[in-house]
């Protein structure tokens, strides 16, 4: 028996790609192993967060995976145990189960920055704590 869902979601993505303009390119974006994890149970919640200028966040950790995309602005950033590196539009990254977000602001102290955060946890966890 086929799975609706699969089958929506097949008829879904052939309706989008078929609606795209012939001269439309796609190219990729972001590509990154993701963790061993079991994520039965889990969900994910897109957030999208506006730094003000010179904004900031105190250091942080997700219990799932968390991938961002750097919507307007520069948004510096440091995960782990890596350097700070500073993204722009259209740029993501990501960071893994419990990893130590230390660094997340806005680069700009005269323009506001945008991204968007896809969090995958598993469902009625918090999404974030303070490290």
């Amino acid at each position: 028996m086929v799975n609706r869902r699969v089958l929506l979601g097949t008829a879904l993505a052939q309706a989008l790609l078929s609606a795209q303009a012939p001269s439309t390119a796609n190219k990729t974006v972001f590509q990154n192993d993701l963790p061993d994890v079991d994520i039965k149970n889990w969900a994910v919640t897109a957030v999208e967060i506006t730094y003000a200028p010179g904004g900031t966040s105190s250091a942080h950790r997700h219990p799932g995976i968390t991938i961002v995309y750097v919507l307007e602005g520069e948004i510096v950033s440091s995960v782990g145990d890596g350097p700070e590196k500073t993204y722009s539009p259209g740029q993501m990254f990501m960071e893994t189960p419990n990893q130590l977000h230390g660094v997340s602001r806005n680069a700009s102290t005269t323009k506001p920055a945008k991204f968007l955060a896809l969090l995958l946890a598993e469902k009625g966890k918090p999404l974030t704590t303070r490290a």
